[in-house]
């Protein structure tokens, strides 16, 4: 991926429907900054997916893509966090579209993800967008048509729980779900593993010509892609069990183990992906944990 330049604040044209625009925030998190998506042509609608950060910069180059606020017409946004979210009121704002997305930050958490936050742990990783509130809620399949396109939503909770893919023709607006550059993160309780691999299942079973990510170039293998990332999932899955084979431990203390190897400012990212692996297998009564659920839980084999 070294060699991917996205040409950051500049209009690039991926088909004759879609551009992509790079917001100017990168980081660790971001790779080279978020991918805002312009769908439509001269002739019909536009729909701008994902607006990205609150940035003014990025603002002037969506509003300069589609010729000014008037030709906007839609907005759509995959999930709630900072990076991919904060500019769609703005944005709206300009332009009198209406916002299109699953719900609020926390709409589709499941009860075990809003136990675990009830008892104290918040996570971390990736800034959430508490104030995000959609124009129009969406649910599983529903279709949104314009003049020129047809969209439809996806539900796909796992990186975040209110995370929507949204499908045109046959390409997969796929945000954080699925990259090409990097694994999702999957970072409890806003993450949740057991919702990540049944909407990685779900989306394999369309073949999708290309993914758009919200990070990162086109994944043009998408559901060779999907196979990687779940086969990734289920070695790491090994993991946990093979350590805990030897004796019960925490979250912490199995990544200490796990990731023996890497820089240890990693460690409590490491540790909330440990967390959601033990969680999901927990769920698939593969191992058990001493209830409450919370971060220094041990889990055992049973």
């Amino acid at each position: 991926m070294t060699d991917y330049d996205p040409k950051t604040g500049q209009a690039i044209a991926i088909t004759a429907m879609v551009q992509r625009i790079t917001a100017p925030n990168p980081s660790p998190m971001t790779y080279h900054g978020t991918n805002t998506y312009i769908i439509g042509s001269q002739q019909g609608d536009i729909a701008v997916l994902d607006p990205g950060p609150d940035h003014d910069d990025h603002l002037q180059a969506i509003l300069a893509a589609t010729d000014g606020p008037d030709r906007i017409s839609h907005i759509f946004v995959t999930h709630a966090h900072l990076d991919h979210s904060p500019l769609a009121r703005r944005l709206s704002e300009r332009t009198n579209a209406p916002i299109y997305a699953f719900g609020t930050a926390k709409a589709g958490q499941s009860a075990t993800m809003q136990a675990l936050e009830r008892a104290g742990y918040d996570g971390g990783g990736e800034g959430i967008d508490h104030s995000f509130v959609p124009d129009i809620y969406l649910n599983d399949q529903d279709l949104i048509t314009a003049n020129g396109w047809t969209i439809r939503a996806h539900h796909t909770p796992g990186h975040m729980a209110n995370h929507l893919c949204f499908q045109l023709e046959d390409m997969l607006f796929s945000g954080d779900h699925i990259m090409g550059w990097a694994t999702s993160m999957v970072s409890p309780p806003d993450g949740d593993l057991t919702q990540f691999l049944a909407s990685c299942a779900k989306l394999r079973t369309t073949r999708w010509s290309m993914m758009l990510p919200g990070h990162g170039d086109v994944v043009h293998a998408p559901n060779d892609r999907i196979d990687e990332l779940v086969t990734h999932r289920h070695a790491r899955e090994a993991q946990i069990i093979a350590a805990l084979e030897t004796a019960p431990a925490t979250a912490w203390e199995l990544a200490c183990q796990i990731y023996h190897d890497v820089d240890s400012r990693l460690l409590p990212a490491a540790s909330r992906n440990v967390l959601s692996h033990c969680i999901s297998l927990s769920e698939r009564s593969l191992i058990s944990y001493d209830n409450p659920l919370n971060a220094d839980s041990i889990f055992r084999i049973f």
